[in-house]
């Protein structure tokens, strides 16, 4: 069982400090964009059909992946500390992996302003849908999971 704790705290770490393109600083949508991801809400995420993973350096949880196996990546935030170190793509990777063993053959998400580039690298396309939130807006992306031949 993983630490709700540490799953909270690097998902609002994430936000807070690195989401700056979709919050714009702006107390009230931060607010509203980490309202769940509290650690009781995030324990109420533990069901049937959805995964949670997590990346740990040193015993410190570094990154935060989730999924739900009909094809939908519902997380994917790392800790501001470890940008740049590849654990995003290799988390993604897993998601990705994981997701064609439960069946699917294809993956779809839900894209922040900021993460939208990384995304784009990672071989994901938007479908040119925008999925307008309360607390922010975001790109619908999409991904075939059939392996390249």
């Amino acid at each position: 069982m993983f630490d709700v704790f540490d799953l909270s705290r690097v998902l609002i770490r994430s936000i807070t400090e690195l989401c700056r393109a979709d919050h714009q600083d702006d107390p009230q949508v931060i607010a509203q964009w980490t309202a769940n991801k509290d650690p009781e809400t995030i324990r109420g995420w533990i069901r049937d059909g959805l995964q949670i993973w997590l990346t740990e350096q040193a015993g410190q949880v570094t990154a935060v992946g989730g999924l739900i196996e009909t094809g939908e990546i519902t997380l994917l935030y790392i800790d501001p500390d470890h940008i740049g170190c590849g654990i995003g793509a290799a988390l993604l990777d897993r998601l990705e992996r994981e997701l064609i063993a439960a069946g699917c053959t294809e993956a779809r998400l839900e894209a922040t302003v900021t993460a939208q580039a990384f995304y784009l690298r990672q071989g994901w396309q938007a479908t040119g849908q925008r999925c307008d939130r309360q607390d922010l807006s975001c790109r619908e992306m999409r991904k075939s999971l059939h392996p390249a031949h």
